[in-house]
Formats: structure tokens, C-alpha cells, sequence
């Protein structure tokens, strides 16, 4: 997760105006009027402290980055005995400026600290430098006091989203991954209720909180997003495996159309898939899809190379001679599968004519087998004919047919991350 990060405080303060001094009043010299009913005085600074902290003299000397200056007439004003607690207020209004200015990260916190417990600031200005001296304490990675002060606004009713996703991120880097995935769950979900894809940093973020605390359900949830709205090869590749292969009840019977889903949403397989795959389509009788399958791998780079090199191009070989057998017998086979007593013929004669990208034949044939049933897995063979529709592109219809495989052992999810994948598809599954 790629730490998040706020703007220069200088000039986000700017931005808000905590760095424009406050206006300043000094003392009359000549004794005030006596009236029956005295208003009573509003704050102001001796004419002495004045001369030092003279926004008119000040501003010029910042805006030359005569900082030194700045910084004597600082010392020289806190030299003065008996301040009010107004003088001094304006005293680190100044420290304030020149800290943000200079980077004097420990002058611009003591100040803002200051200020802040003055009582002098107006309530109308509390909350921007509360929300200053929160970001100076995490850019500072002081997270427990930047949480604490985060919170506070959020009590105040004034939070923004920046202020809340400051908060989550402070949760997280202080260590507190529970609070971080609590308070990011509701982030999520209101940017996709209000039809916004979340970002990419909020969902490695509730991912990655899951992972620390062990809420595999949780984690699940953000990877799943992750690859719908940011695909990768390594989070459909992890997706695949925690989704359906590591999930308890998955039946190794089932690898076959789990590869099928890895080969059709990343880009590059490893060698070891390109393999199992091509070879578990070999022993069904599918060496056109084994030989698509190779070349692919071949096509990657991930084939044929190193020691494995002679191997694959031999399985290429195999599936080459076997896949244009195949082309010019395919069709005698038709017969034979319609006499059959059960559809499993049908469906795997309509899945070999997919194979060969003849799809008006194979989806056909697929239907044909599932509605003559005596199928020892009927809801393989719908997720077959999901499958068909997809590579189709009948996108419609390899959802609705997706939407009926209801079996455990790994079909279901896998007909789930079907549809995730056709609602949010991949490079590589327009390529293939």
C-alpha cells in the first residue's frame, strides 16, 4: 500500500488562510474617555510589541524570505515581560508563518498548539487549524495525536472526506488495522452506492488491513474489487486461488475449468498452468484447446525456454498433430454422441466445435446434451455453456447461464468469477 500523502503544509495553510496574521490592534497612548458605561476593550498589542509584530512589516520580510529577520523580531517580542494572552497569541500567529515557511515542523506544532488553546481563535477558524496541526502530526508520524485530533473534528460535525481518509490511513500506520478496515468499509460502499469506482489506494488499503487482522471474508471482498476495477495479473491469480481453489469443499475434479477462468482473465499464466491446462485438455479429448493453449505460452515467453524447453516443445508437437486430427474427424462423431443414452457426448462434442471458435455448432450440441441429461455433473456442463456463450460474446447470455450453476466444489465460484470477469473484463480476455 502505497503510504498516502498530503500536500506541503505551507501551502495548505495558505490555502486556508492560517497564515495570514490576524489584524492587530495596539494600545492608544492617550488614557481613554471616561463614560458613564465603559464598553469593554478588545484585545490589542502594547505599541512596543507592535513595532516587532507589525503584519506590514512582517509580510514584506516573508515575502523576501528574509526569514532571519523574522525570526530576531520573534525572539525580541518573546523577550517582553508580562504578555497578555492576546500578545501572545498574535506572537505565535507569527511562529506559525515563519514555522511553515522554514520547515521548522516543531515551531509550526508548539504554535498551532498554542493557538489553538488560547482561547483567542475564532470558533469559525478552529476547525482549519485543527485539521493543520492533525496533518503536522502525521506528516510527523505521530498518528495516535493526529487520530485524536481527526476524531475531534469528526465530533464537531465538520469532517470532509479528506479529514476521514486521513483518519482511516492514520488507524492504519499506527497500527490499529482493525479500526483502519472498520471505518474504511462504509467508504467503499458509499462511493459504489453513489455509482463511483473507489480507488485503487482504498481498496489495497481494506485489503491489506483484512490480511493484518485475518478476516479472509473481508480480504475476499476488497481482492474481488480490486480485480473488477483494477485488474492484475496477481489479483485475478490470487483472487482464483483463495476464491475457489483454497476454499474448503474445492474437488480437484474441477482444475480443468479453473484454469479455463485463470487463461481467459490474466495475461500470462505460469508455466506450470499453461501445462496442466494444455495437458488436462489433451486427456479429454480437447487438443485444440491444448494447442491454443501451449501456443499461448509459447507466444509469452514462458514456454519453451530453460530446461523445460524440449518438453514443451514437444507437448506443442502433440497438440498440434492431435488438434488437426481432430478438425477433420470431429464431425463423425456427431452420431454417435446423439445415440448415446446420456448428454455428457454432447456436451463435450459441443465444447470441442467451441474449441474451434464454431460456436453456431458447439453452443447447439452443449444445449442439446444438458437437456438429454443422465449428466454425472449437470452444472458442469452449464458452466461449460456459460463458457461457450463468453467466448461467444453473448455476454448476457453466459451471465444468465452462469447465474444457474448453484454446485459447490469450486463450480459456483468459479461461475461467479466468470461474471465478475465479463462485467469487468480484462485485456487478456479480449485477446484470447
Amino acid at each position: 500500500m502505497s503510504q498516502f500523502r498530503f500536500a506541503r503544509l505551507a501551502m495548505m495553510l495558505a490555502a486556508l488562510g492560517l497564515n495570514a496574521a490576524p489584524a492587530l490592534m495596539h494600545s492608544a497612548s492617550a488614557q481613554d474617555k471616561k463614560t458613564e458605561a465603559p464598553a469593554p476593550k478588545p484585545d490589542s498589542v502594547r505599541p512596543e510589541l507592535y513595532k516587532l509584530l507589525d503584519p506590514a512589516q512582517i509580510k514584506p520580510l516573508m515575502d523576501a524570505k528574509n526569514y532571519g529577520e523574522v525570526k530576531n523580531r520573534i525572539t525580541q517580542a518573546e523577550a517582553f515581560p508580562d504578555k497578555t494572552p492576546y500578545e501572545t497569541y498574535v506572537l505565535n500567529r507569527m511562529k506559525l508563518s515563519l514555522g511553515t515557511s522554514t520547515g521548522d515542523d516543531q515551531m509550526a506544532i508548539g504554535a498551532l498548539e498554542a493557538i489553538l488553546a488560547s482561547g483567542k481563535l475564532p470558533d469559525a477558524d478552529k476547525g482549519n487549524f485543527t485539521q493543520a496541526l492533525a496533518t503536522m502530526y502525521y506528516n510527523a508520524k505521530n498518528y495516535p495525536k493526529a487520530i485524536e485530533l481527526y476524531k475531534q473534528i469528526q465530533a464537531s460535525g465538520k469532517s470532509t472526506d479528506q479529514i476521514n481518509s486521513a483518519l482511516i490511513r492514520a488507524y492504519y500506520l499506527s497500527g490499529d488495522y482493525a479500526s483502519a478496515l472498520k471505518a474504511q468499509e462504509p467508504v467503499l460502499q458509499a462511493a459504489e452506492q453513489a455509482g463511483k469506482t473507489p480507488t485503487q489506494e482504498d481498496l489495497r488499503l481494506y485489503a491489506s488491513a483484512a490480511n493484518k487482522v485475518k478476516d479472509d471474508a473481508a480480504y475476499l471482498r476488497g481482492l474481488e474489487k480490486l480485480a473488477a476495477y483494477y485488474p492484475t495479473d496477481d489479483f485475478w491469480t490470487d483472487l482464483i486461488s483463495r476464491g475457489i481453489v483454497r476454499k474448503p469443499g474445492f474437488q480437484d475434479a474441477n482444475i480443468p475449468d479453473v484454469l479455463r477462468l485463470e487463461f481467459a482473465a490474466v495475461k500470462q499464466m505460469s508455466s506450470d498452468a499453461y501445462t496442466e491446462l494444455a495437458e488436462l485438455a489433451m486427456k479429454d479429448g480437447f487438443p485444440t484447446e491444448a494447442k491454443k493453449v501451449v501456443d499461448a505460452g509459447f507466444a509469452a515467453g514462458v514456454l519453451g525456454t530453460g530446461s523445460g524447453a524440449a518438453k514443451d516443445r514437444q507437448l506443442r508437437d502433440r497438440a498440434t498433430k492431435e488438434a488437426a486430427s481432430d478438425a477433420k474427424n470431429i464431425a463423425a462423431g456427431e452420431a454417435g454422441a446423439a445415440k448415446a443414452k446420456t448428454g455428457a457426448g454432447l456436451v463435450n462434442l459441443g465444447w470441442a466445435y467451441v474449441t474451434m471458435d464454431q460456436f453456431d455448432k458447439g453452443i447447439p450440441f452443449i444445449q442439446q446434451g444438458i437437456a438429454k441429461g443422465g449428466l454425472k455433473s449437470p452444472d458442469e456442463a452449464k458452466l461449460r455453456l456459460g463458457m461457450a456463450y463468453a467466448k461467444a460474446g453473448q455476454k448476457d447470455k453466459a451471465i444468465e447461464t452462469f447465474q444457474q450453476v448453484k454446485a459447490g466444489g469450486g463450480l459456483s465460484d468459479t461461475a461467479k468469477y466468470w461474471i465478475l470477469l465479463l462485467n469487468h473484463p480484462t485485456g487478456a480476455m479480449a485477446a484470447k
